[in-house]
């Protein structure tokens, strides 16, 4: 029987872990998810179901009806899945070497590589950080991970997810000035990044006159990396990704005072060789790239949407 797209094969991961830890936080910490998209994915397969798998009570969790009969086939499943993958394997590993931008190895890609490597235990990832933007047509990495306006020549790309930046800083600045009311508020503040012209397009699109911010003073550090170490050490404001930054945003080490973003264009692309089209571990790192990405795209818009309700 052919699946449907539609089936959600993650979603039913996620049902599994989260009924057999009885615990939404563990099983995202089991899964490397986020409990947002954890939260999320159980409500794909609730809307699929048309029926809830949880009472959610307070300080317990417990099945419903539903999902009492639904565990035990689907945690037969993933057994059975796991088996098959293993008994394939025969003792055959291969390298897959992937090359990624630092800020997005760092915030995302290095923090959800175990769960791809749970899936497909028989490659094992390579991770390296490109530090530039170049010509890749001659690489050696099987995946590269760029950054551009548009795909590479002689390459084939797969968008992933446009970049966006906003300003953000830790909660003791904000404090420091009385708290961040309004855009202009960060015009008292000192500014950590690269470049001026994001900061001067972020004005504008808040209608602050941009020649008022002539006089802010400059740090230019370069990577978003460094940079938003830097705004939660208290150094200043930086214009970083929320979507990168998530998690340093739900912890409040990071504070994004308005939801005012800008982008300069730029999109990330999963990039690799025309040769490489059609080899196994290149084509299972981009299904599962592309799908995870989607999810946690997803399960933030939701969250904002549920919030900008309430």
């Amino acid at each position: 029987m052919k699946l449907s797209r539609r089936f959600p094969l993650n979603a039913l991961r996620v049902f599994e872990a989260v009924a057999r830890l009885e615990n939404f936080t563990r099983a995202a910490e089991e899964l490397g998810m986020t409990q947002t998209a954890v939260t999320y994915q159980i409500k794909l397969l609730e809307d699929f179901l048309g029926d809830t798998v949880f009472l959610r009570r307070p300080r317990a969790l417990k099945l419903t009806e539903t999902g009492e009969k639904l565990l035990p086939k689907v945690a037969e499943a993933f057994t059975l899945l796991t088996e098959a993958v293993q008994s394939t394997r025969n003792g055959i590993e291969e390298t897959l070497e992937i090359h990624s931008p630092p800020s997005f190895a760092a915030q995302w890609l290095s923090p959800h590589l175990h769960i791809f490597k749970a899936l497909h235990p028989q490659i094992e990832v390579r991770l390296l950080r490109q530090l530039d933007n170049n010509d890749h047509r001659h690489s050696s990495a099987d995946i590269t991970i760029c950054i551009s306006t548009r795909p590479s020549d002689g390459l084939i790309s797969h968008p992933l997810f446009r970049l966006n930046y906003a300003p953000m800083l830790s909660p003791r600045l904000a404090e420091s000035v009385g708290g961040i009311r309004q855009p202009s508020d960060l015009l008292k503040l000192p500014w950590i990044t690269d470049t001026r012209d994001g900061w001067h397009e972020w004005f504008e699109a808040a209608h602050i006159d941009p020649h008022q911010i002539r006089h802010t003073s400059l740090n230019a550090l370069g990577a978003l990396d460094l940079e938003a170490r830097a705004a939660i050490s208290g150094h200043g404001v930086a214009m970083l990704s929320p979507f990168l930054f998530q998690e340093d945003l739900a912890s409040g080490r990071l504070l994004q005072p308005f939801d005012i973003c800008v982008g300069e264009g730029k999109t990330y692309w999963l990039c690799y060789a025309p040769a490489r089209r059609n080899t196994a571990k290149v084509t299972a790192f981009a299904t599962w790239i592309q799908a995870a990405l989607a999810d946690d795209l997803a399960a933030i818009g939701a969250n904002r949407s549920e919030a900008a309700a309430q």
